[in-house]
């Protein structure tokens, strides 16, 4: 009836409960633009690999939405890329979301391996 937990007990549990943080800052980062701000602030004290890898997809998807407004400001043909751009983008993040709830790193499609690439500092 040893109430005492070993040294590897207590590591898991503290591994799991980083686990845990990692995978909800992950999750805030694709809740709007202050989730993605929010989750940059809760990862830039401890840097956390998981958490890191979904903040820079989901600040790509953003960034791409923002030029997508600017390409709506063209008539006609620019709010046809406009809205289809924007469609996919909802598809994206869909995916990156559900990737980061399933505790996986899985690189949106198309764009996910630029994204690492170009924001490989964050």
């Amino acid at each position: 009836m040893d109430s005492q937990q070993s040294p590897h007990d207590l590591t898991s549990a503290s591994g799991k409960a980083e686990e845990v943080a990692d995978k909800s800052t992950a999750i805030i980062a694709y809740i709007t633009l202050v989730g993605l701000i929010i989750a940059f602030v809760m990862n830039n004290e401890k840097k956390q690999p998981f958490a890191s890898f979904h903040i820079r997809q989901s600040l790509g998807i953003v960034l791409t939405g923002v030029a997508l407004g600017f390409i709506n400001i063209i008539p006609f043909l620019g709010w046809v890329i406009s809205l289809l751009g924007i469609l996919v983008l909802i598809v994206l993040w869909i995916l990156g979301l559900m990737s980061a709830i399933q505790g996986q790193e899985k690189t949106l499609p198309v764009v996910g391996k630029h994204f690492q690439e170009w924001f490989k500092s964050i």
